[in-house]
């Protein structure tokens, strides 16, 4: 299974943050849409970064209490993990194990953002699969047997 699959049941709606925003802003944001992350872009759409749950709570533990007034730039991963389309499943998971990430861009072969994964898209994905496969599998032993 390869990440564009993922994306066509998911859509490829991504929740993204100007440069301008504060981290207020961003986490108002991540309430809002219910998700750990979001990207932050520039006014013609280039991507800045990500901020996540996590580099929030860095950054609050790092700056206290007037963190929230503080530009999402300040704290946004500025070295975004990305996968492309193409990308399987697996790979992705590993990818995000090993740079102990949750969520990956998914950009086109241009380099323009086709989407977001994060790592419940991904292991629901898998899940699902692997359900599939037992109820092929016991499909198979009843009609051999």
């Amino acid at each position: 299974m390869v990440i564009a699959s993922i994306l066509k049941t998911k859509g490829n709606s991504v929740i993204s943050l100007g440069p301008e925003g504060t981290v207020l802003d961003a986490a108002r944001l991540l309430a809002e849409h219910r998700i750990g992350a979001a990207l932050v872009r520039s006014l013609d759409g280039a991507l800045l970064g990500i901020l996540s749950e996590r580099d929030i709570v860095r950054g609050m533990a790092a700056h206290g209490p007037g963190t929230t007034g503080l530009p999402a730039t300040q704290f946004m991963t500025r070295d975004l993990v990305t996968v492309q389309p193409q990308t399987l499943v697996t790979e992705a998971l590993s990818l995000m194990t090993q740079r102990r990430v949750r969520h990956l861009p998914v950009l086109d072969a241009g380099g323009g953002l086709i989407g977001m994964v994060s790592i419940g898209d991904l292991v629901k994905a898998r899940i699902e699969a692997a359900e599939q496969e037992t109820e092929e599998l016991k499909h198979y032993v009843v009609s051999a047997g």
